[in-house]
């Protein structure tokens, strides 16, 4: 059966999702986790919940989906140590280095991996069934088609969101909120900046970023048939009433119910942007998704409704099976539940009947009061002895010994060995001025005095290159050229890469550069070298072993990190960073300009720009020959005139970045790192490098 997974930001919303029908509950503790400004648990409250869902079947899954620092590490894995020995069914990991740290310490727990994750296809699911991840949930962004595709042919568990807040950004690969005011999506303080409103090319359009709730109860049975395991709802950061109200509607379509107006009005009550969508899953991308939420007065009829849902008593969830006994032997009282855990409890001696005698229906209706717990009587069978009599008191207290014990046993968890992390070796990396590697991105800005320059590696796109293969040949026969794979390749796109790839290996590249964990096997089966880009978000010296694990040359780090994290970290394998131009702050499944011109972005190539409420630009490209698009940051990072610092990171190479500069630009840029002078680069930023992000 689908599971159905809950929100719990806090104990209430914990009860409310509990009582309402969910199966399994996610949750954080601390501050390793998506939803830092939500109450979250802490140790003491986790073991409380723990116990109150266990004994009522249901599952804990805790949420690490952030990423970490090296000096944040020794308190992730007490976490990790902690949490398992109190008994959590499951953790939610998106940094690769916590996963690892998570089978090595918790191995009976099972590891999951988050949206953060950014897997949008079968090989990304296979790779990280590879890395020891028993469930994956999948991006928003994927249509029906794809997700029973993937379920069909996956190897572990899918999750998918079925209901609550759709980011604009593929998830994991937004960094507007860290970039405009260093709260990272990424570590868990998003500003939610997409809910802002932006002009397009300082012309209004309002809400360009803001998608509407993600809604998908009319197709719950169509979801559960393609093999989805589990439908979760987003969610932490909503009041209990939400939860409660949500949870409900969704468990009752599960179980069978067909959707009624009733049901879609008591969504809209909890919490709605003007409406909700389904567009994503439907595979209709476009301009109706967008709303914003608007305030309105709180229906108190819908408030009251759903805390009593939660706070007036016990759903009955949990279905016992009770056997009683009362013979001239004595009295006793069996309770089994599905899930293998038995019971028994001795009463009094039963005396002669003076009046009436006891039956087996009056003894089996006085056993089957389990009102105000979490059980459920579905089965009394009963002996009883002709002309015997025993008090209801007694019949009571013997009903009562056994939940009590049920109680006991549900809550108890096997007791499994904790174990410690392996210790990760240090790379100090390469001492003194690291080398040069050049990325661009149309064709020209490959200008001759980049041609003929000694850089470490010239990242062109896959397109350009096997669109141009006399230009691919040169390149690959100079040497130190990489072809940079788009960060989003659904599985219907995959046979045009697959083609790109052996194509362009076959004229000679030997590497390639990979920003989503999907692309990896690909790359790899096409017999590329494998470098790692941004969008593997490599945070910490764990992760960079992972890297290292994994086969990579090389690794570009997150430029969320600043200066200090980037010289302590394990050196696992050859660290670069990007040093120039304009960072990319989101990628989106939604074609921007084509959301404002009616024209696709590909066909009109018609310059956008989004323009915040300050008057800041941010420029919008399209993903390589897609029509997804990228929003840019509109102050380019600039760090040419600090190579000194640079030097002291142990780097093996910096970046420069070209994304909307002309040919001339581009040679401007490249003599001013080669040979300093006292270029002006305009507006600039340091980046995240020196102030570091929440």
């Amino acid at each position: 059966m689908l599971e159905l997974l809950a929100p719990a930001g806090s104990m209430d919303a914990l009860r409310a999702a509990v009582q309402n029908g969910a199966d399994a509950v996610y949750l954080g503790v601390g501050e390793f986790n998506a939803r830092q400004s939500a109450k979250n648990f802490t140790i003491d409250t986790l073991t409380e919940a723990l116990r109150y869902c266990h004994v009522r079947g249901v599952q804990v899954h805790l949420t690490l989906n952030t990423l970490v620092t090296d000096r944040e590490l020794k308190s992730v894995r007490e976490l990790i140590r902690t949490a398992a020995q109190a008994g959590v069914d499951a953790f939610i990991v998106q940094d690769l280095g916590v996963a690892q740290l998570c089978r090595q310490i918790a191995p009976h727990v099972s590891v999951h991996g988050s949206t953060q994750l950014t897997v949008h296809s079968l090989a990304g699911v296979q790779m990280c069934a590879a890395m020891g991840m028993s469930r994956v949930v999948l991006s928003r962004e994927l249509n029906r088609k794809e997700i029973a595709y993937i379920c069909a042919n996956a190897p572990i568990e899918i999750e998918i969101f079925g209901h609550g807040a759709l980011c604009m950004c593929y998830s994991g690969q937004c960094y507007l909120s860290a970039m405009i005011g260093s709260r990272s999506g990424n570590r868990g303080r998003c500003a939610q900046p997409c809910r802002q409103s932006y002009g397009y090319s300082r012309w209004e359009n309002k809400y360009p970023l803001s998608l509407k709730d993600n809604c998908l109860v009319q197709y719950v049975k169509e979801i559960e048939g393609m093999g989805v395991a589990s439908l979760k709802l987003e969610g932490r950061m909503k009041r209990p009433e939400y939860v409660a109200a949500v949870t409900r509607v969704y468990r009752q379509v599960i179980d069978g119910q067909p959707v009624t107006q009733e049901m879609m009005d008591t969504l809209y009550a909890a919490f709605n942007r003007q409406g909700f969508t389904a567009g994503y899953y439907l595979g209709k991308v476009d301009t109706n998704m967008f709303g914003v939420h608007e305030d309105t007065p709180e229906d108190k009829n819908f408030l009251q409704a759903a805390r009593q849902s939660y706070e007036s008593g016990e759903a009955p969830l949990v279905d016992l099976k009770f056997r009683a006994v009362v013979t001239v032997d004595g009295s006793s009282l069996t309770a089994a539940d599905s899930e293998g855990h038995m019971c028994m409890a001795q009463g009094p001696m039963p005396e002669r009947a003076m009046n009436v005698a006891l039956t087996g229906e009056a003894l089996a209706a006085r056993v089957s009061k389990t009102g105000g717990t979490p059980f459920r009587c579905v089965e009394v069978r009963t002996q009883v002895d002709p002309g015997l009599m025993l008090p209801a008191a007694a019949v009571n207290a013997m009903r009562r010994d056994v939940l009590n014990q049920m109680t006991a046993l549900r809550a108890r968890r096997e007791e499994h060995p904790v174990r410690r992390a392996k210790e990760v070796p240090y790379f100090k990396g390469p001492a003194g001025q690291p080398g040069l590697t050049v990325q661009i991105t149309e064709k020209e800005q490959l200008t001759p005095r980049l041609l003929n320059s000694e850089i470490s590696m010239l990242y062109v796109p896959l397109h350009i290159l096997a669109e141009d293969p006399k230009l691919c040949q040169i390149l690959a026969n100079r040497g130190r050229a990489a072809a940079v794979l788009p960060r989003v390749v659904h599985d219907d796109e995959l046979p045009r890469l697959h083609n790109r790839l052996s194509q362009v290996r076959s004229l000679g590249i030997r590497d390639a550069l990979v920003g989503n964990l999907g692309l990896l096997l690909p790359a790899k089966e096409a017999g590329f070298r494998l470098r790692g880009d941004f969008g593997l978000n490599i945070f910490n010296s764990v992760s960079a072993q992972v890297a290292r694990e994994l086969k990579l040359a090389s690794a570009t780090l997150s430029f969320e990190m600043t200066l200090p994290q980037i010289r302590d970290i394990s050196k696992a394998v050859n660290m670069e960073l990007i040093v120039y131009g304009r960072l990319p702050l989101m990628i989106t499944e939604q074609c921007l300009i084509r959301n404002k011109t009616g024209e696709c972005a590909c066909q009109s190539g018609v310059p956008v720009k989004l323009t915040d409420k300050t008057g800041a630009d941010f420029p919008v490209i399209k993903e390589a020959d897609t029509c997804r698009s990228v929003l840019l940051n509109g102050k380019k990072l600039y760090w040419l005139d600090r190579q000194n610092d640079l030097a002291k990171l142990g780097l093996w190479a910096v970046r420069l970045n070209f994304t909307t500069e002309n040919a001339r630009e581009v040679d401007r840029v490249l003599e001013e790192y080669l040979v300093p002078t006292s270029f002006d680069p305009g507006a600039c930023t340091r980046g995240l490098y020196l102030r570091g992000v929440e």
